[in-house]
């Protein structure tokens, strides 16, 4: 691609001030143009620098610095799912939803192109990062459905705690049937459950790109929201675990609210089909 506007007057920054600029100003490129036209040049351009001083920064050139921005978009996305556990789940889930359509809304061709795949700058390294995403909003999910994070691979490292290996609690002879004590690991099926609303949320928002943008993004929260509720319904039906968290998780939602709104506007679809019962 290339640089066009005037270069910002160049400052003096510290190493750090200096490497947090030059990672900003590569994510703010990768998020509107394909990484593979995107140049030193043009970060340097961009960054009011000179291109060996990008350089003496990221020697390993340009995939040493895609794969830095990466890596801070990825922290970025991981915060979007983390919440306070309380209040109703469909809530707290609405406003990672919003956190996490905002980013893709701001960075929407570079989130195109790393998830489409296809890209000269991907590498195992930055699949990697993908997945880590993943893995991430995944444990945060499952944080919110009374579960800690799935234990790492035997040896690794980290200190006791949720999602470490830990200890379980026992369930204690007031815990509901099917439905482990908080803090346990949860079961294959929950997993596959909110791995594969995850993986639904990805593709919409790549068809929503691809399509301008729509639906309006509050349609899309909403609908990717009616999703989760009934992939988690119609695995209640088939675990035991899952239909215990989703009695528990039913206590706290609201009337007016996202499950009490799915279900009536569910009603007049099969009011008239008793044949099915």
């Amino acid at each position: 691609m290339s640089s066009s506007g005037t270069a910002p007057a160049y400052r003096r920054l510290t190493v750090d001030q200096r490497r947090s600029q030059l990672i900003s100003t590569a994510l703010g490129l990768f998020a509107h143009n394909p990484p593979e036209d995107v140049s030193l040049d043009d970060v340097a351009a961009r960054a009011g620098v000179s291109r060996p001083l990008v350089y003496r920064y990221f020697p390993g050139g340009k995939q040493q610095l895609y794969e830095a921005a990466l890596r801070s978009a990825a922290d970025e996305l991981e915060q979007c799912f983390a919440e306070e556990q309380t209040g109703p789940l469909t809530s707290r889930l609405t406003r990672a939803l919003d956190r996490y359509l905002a980013f893709v809304d701001e960075h929407d061709a570079g989130f195109m192109a790393l998830l489409q795949g296809g890209s000269v700058v991907q590498t195992s390294r930055t699949h990697a990062i993908v997945d880590e995403v993943r893995r991430a909003a995944a444990d945060q999910i499952l944080f919110h459905l009374g579960f800690r994070a799935e234990d790492p691979a035997p040896g690794g490292a980290g200190a006791a705690g949720p999602g470490t290996g830990a200890p379980e609690p026992d369930a204690g002879p007031d815990a509901e049937p099917g439905v482990p004590a908080p803090g346990r690991p949860a079961g294959p099926r929950l997993r596959m459950t909110v791995s594969t609303w995850i993986t639904v949320v990805e593709a919409a928002s790549l068809i929503w790109l691809d399509e301008g943008k729509q639906p309006p993004v509050d349609e899309l929260r909403d609908w990717l929201l009616d999703h989760f509720v009934a992939l988690l319904m119609a695995s209640a039906t088939r675990d035991a675990e899952t239909a215990g968290i989703v009695r528990r998780a039913l206590d706290l939602e609201e009337r007016d609210g996202p499950v009490g709104e799915l279900a009536r506007r569910m009603l007049p679809v099969v009011t008239d089909k008793a044949h099915l019962l």
